[in-house]
């Protein structure tokens, strides 16, 4: 018996939609990571890309738990010397709040090109209403 591999052309992409609002920002990042990388699949295959299309809507009523709102820091360097900027998840969340479950769904993928392309699969809204309705989504509970 041989060990069965997906290949590209096998792969049946589905969409999911996932309501952000009152859930913590790790909880909906790391469901969403799952999805994108396809590990709730059985044929799932490390090497090959057969994740899902994801929609989270309610990116702006996420949840912070205990003090990360005031202590956590998110960071950016220009490439120029000495300018690292710093910004207080507080003012991130009421500025870009798709921008925050961005990264943190980003921080969760594998850092190579495979992560990148299953990353462009995500789509965010920062509230209930998206433009992925054609497609048929379902509702991932979290």
């Amino acid at each position: 018996m041989s060990t069965f591999m997906p290949k590209a052309k096998d792969i049946s992409r589905k969409w999911y939609v996932i309501d952000a609002a009152g859930t913590p920002l790790g909880k909906v990042a790391a469901q969403a990571a799952i999805l994108l990388r396809g590990k709730h699949k059985p044929t799932f295959t490390p090497h090959v890309d057969c994740g899902d299309h994801v929609v989270i809507v309610n990116c702006a009523k996420a949840v912070l738990t205990g003090n990360k709102l005031t202590q956590k820091y998110h960071y950016h360097h220009t490439g120029y010397v000495g300018h690292m900027k710093a910004q207080r998840y507080d003012s991130l969340m009421k500025e870009r709040p798709d921008y925050a479950v961005r990264l943190a769904v980003a921080g969760m993928m594998p850092k190579n090109t495979l992560g990148r392309t299953e990353l462009a699969r995500l789509r965010l809204s920062v509230d209930d209403t998206h433009e992925h309705a054609a497609q048929k989504p379902e509702l991932w509970a979290v």
